[in-house]
């Protein structure tokens, strides 16, 4: 056993300890209890100081000891356990309570395939992975795969891709992210991990197909120097969980879509685990030509604008980078017109955007992504693609 796991399982002990006694009323164990708690975070936190979560375990530092307060506090009498909105209390509820509740689904963005510009190999390999056996499961007598992987530079579309898909099949879309998974209480990582995935496959086996979509994976599923143990049982679980969605047999529409900007830094263990691998580069020619048809599409434009002089200009920048070209060059205008003193007047609009006003965004604006990130992109897709 290390010894980050050995502190942590300390941590849990005197903090489970210490909300009995709490609601037992025995102040002076309960008061014990939490600064145990306390010095055994307080260590772990020293001695993992980069550690990814270690945001919560302040938390719950901070939250025990206001809570030693309140107990020596001269109206402790007063301020019973039931008043405190420790982190903690919601440990010593039943495994069953935390089972039986079911994964929220999360509102996704109104995406159709027509509003992702591009990325058509990425739309085909998604359709082939997903839409295809959600439409006509009669055609896959082997089954089919459970998880995608979507790599690439940031701000390229992949989120929009996985709301895209979710709309397409009518799916339940659940989006977890770090601070969804590490629970703010001690020991309940793999157990959120585990309740995601049990609501997922419920809602699945009723006949409703869903989707989970994993945002920025590599910072929980990503390969660490150190590693804590709640991060090592989380990481399990989530094995886990992978792997009963390829259990023989099972026929329901269940898929976790993950999406990453670093690759590089997830462990094969789980790269394996997602039988689709697609890099969502950074938009063409064709691309972004229909980005800037597409952002610009509300706004009014003076005659000399010109997409195709634009889309040539915006060689190597991201579908984010021309979103907020467009934006910056709206906002300008509205600010000539707040600054002319006759944005009071309703009926003012703001002047028609001409191509000066773009061509300047785009010099004060460079490329989000560079040429030697693309390379480490694309030497990571030569050595693990899988469309």
């Amino acid at each position: 056993m290390s010894v980050a796991t050995m502190l942590e399982n300390e941590a849990m002990k005197y903090a489970a300890d210490a909300v009995k006694y709490d609601k037992m009323g025995d102040k002076d164990k309960a008061t014990d209890a939490y600064k145990r708690a306390v010095e055994q975070l307080t260590r772990l936190i020293k001695l993992y100081p980069d550690y990814t979560f270690n945001k919560f375990y302040v938390e719950k530092v901070t939250t025990y000891q206001e809570r030693i307060r309140l107990l020596k506090s001269e109206d402790g009498e007063e301020t019973g356990i039931e008043k405190f909105t420790s982190f903690e209390t919601k440990q010593t509820s039943s495994q069953e309570s935390v089972e039986s509740e079911e994964a929220e689904p999360s509102e996704k963005p109104n995406v159709s395939w027509g509003d992702v510009a591009g990325l058509e190999d990425a739309k085909k390999a998604i359709k082939e992975v997903i839409v295809y056996p959600v439409k006509r499961p009669d055609l896959f007598p082997l089954g089919w795969s459970r998880g995608l992987l979507l790599f690439g530079p940031p701000g390229c579309g992949k989120t929009l891709l996985a709301a895209a898909v979710a709309n397409e099949i009518e799916a339940q879309f659940i989006q977890i992210d770090p601070a969804n998974i590490m629970s703010k209480w001690l020991g309940a990582a793999e157990q959120n991990v585990a309740k995601i995935f049990g609501g997922a496959r419920r809602t699945a086996v009723a006949g409703k197909p869903v989707i989970i979509f994993m945002d920025e994976v590599d910072s929980i599923l990503g390969v660490h120097t150190n590693e804590v143990g709640g991060e090592v049982r989380m990481r399990n679980q989530f094995l886990k969980e992978m792997d009963g969605l390829q259990d023989k047999g099972k026929n329901y529409h269940l898929y976790v879509v993950a999406a990453t900007n670093k690759p590089w830094d997830l462990d094969w263990a789980f790269i394996r685990r997602f039988q689709k691998r697609v890099m969502v580069p950074l938009p063409d020619y064709a691309t972004r030509l229909q980005m800037f048809e597409l952002n610009s599409a509300q706004l009014e434009l003076t005659p000399d604008v010109d997409f195709h002089i634009l889309t040539q200009l915006t060689e190597g920048y991201s579908g984010s980078d021309i979103k907020d070209i467009c934006q910056v060059v709206r906002q300008e205008v509205i600010r000539e017109l707040f600054e002319s003193g006759e944005a009071d007047n309703t009926t003012k609009k703001p002047r028609p955007l001409s191509m000066g006003d773009f061509k300047h965004a785009i010099t004060n604006r460079k490329p989000s992504v560079s040429a030697e990130m693309m390379k480490e992109y694309d030497k990571w897709f030569d050595q693990f693609k899988a469309l």
